[in-house]
């Protein structure tokens, strides 16, 4: 069967992505494996990730709604899926502090028309992003040696496949199914210590919706209970001010960094 392309209404990705119920947070959880593409080199794997968003969509006007969430993401150790407090860079010997994926907010703003592939019993969302901004780090003295490079640049390439027929039952606030596909292309991540060294990071991971926390795997559960329960639910209101990266959090803690501190640093429930 060919897929037909559509425009779907917002409220049908807001289905898809989170929930048209505000009162609910939204848990998409994935896994997948980190590469090192480096030239003239075989491919590296690096790390093993684990990763959760917890999201909120919040009605603003008729069909528009405010998109807020929360995102933890762990480097695993590829031989064990432990998580990793220490990486020995295999390039220079170095051995620093894992700086783990906490970043809080993660928002947006969902109106308009999303297109879609409608194939039968299946509709996929299809989103291809390359963001592309001055790289916040590359101005500070300190930091230039983690991140040397005038312009941050990444591609993130996104699908999403779900039940067709869930998009158009209006009993459901949320889809019942969801498979999620992502690949990044990506800058040497700050902490990494990588300098200038020519190379790119490549991640490929797959994930699903979940009903909760508690249906999380057990790494994600334990961490969000005992050391971030900020991340039990997503933002009860959209937030002021610009979203948290991998680069801002690294700018901001780059101190606890040096002091060799465990990340994510701890973050307690919002009241």
């Amino acid at each position: 069967m060919v897929a037909q392309i559509q425009e779907l209404e917002a409220q049908h990705w807001v289905k898809t992505r989170s929930s048209l119920d505000p009162t609910q947070s939204t848990f998409l959880t994935w896994t997948g494996k980190i590469y090192a593409f480096t030239p003239g080199e075989k491919r590296k794997l690096l790390f093993k990730m684990l990763g959760v968003s917890i999201s909120r969509c919040i009605p603003t006007e008729a069909d528009s709604w405010d998109f807020t969430s929360r995102e933890l993401t762990y480097y695993l150790n590829p031989e064990n899926n432990e998580i990793l407090r220490k990486w020995e860079n295999p390039w220079t010997g170095e051995i620093v502090p894992v700086m783990h994926v906490a970043n809080n907010p993660v928002q947006g703003q969902f109106k308009g028309k999303f297109p879609a592939q409608l194939e039968g019993a299946t509709t996929t969302f299809v989103f291809d992003i390359f963001p592309t901004y001055p790289n916040p780090l590359a101005e500070d003295p300190q930091l230039a040696e983690y991140s040397p490079y005038q312009t941050y640049q990444a591609a993130e390439l996104f699908k999403l496949t779900v039940p067709t027929a869930d998009l158009f039952n209006l009993e459901l606030n949320s889809v019942s199914q969801l498979r999620l596909s992502w690949d990044r292309i990506g800058q040497w991540l700050p902490w990494m210590k990588m300098s200038d060294r020519p190379g790119h990071l490549i991640y490929s991971a797959s994930g699903s919706k979940v009903n909760g926390l508690t249906e999380l795997p057990q790494l994600l559960q334990d961490e969000i209970n005992t050391r971030v329960p900020l991340y039990k639910q997503a933002p009860k209101a959209f937030i002021d001010g610009e979203d948290m990266t991998s680069w801002l959090y690294f700018q901001k803690h780059f101190q606890a960094y040096l002091d060799g501190a465990t990340f994510p640093l701890p973050a307690a429930e919002e009241a």
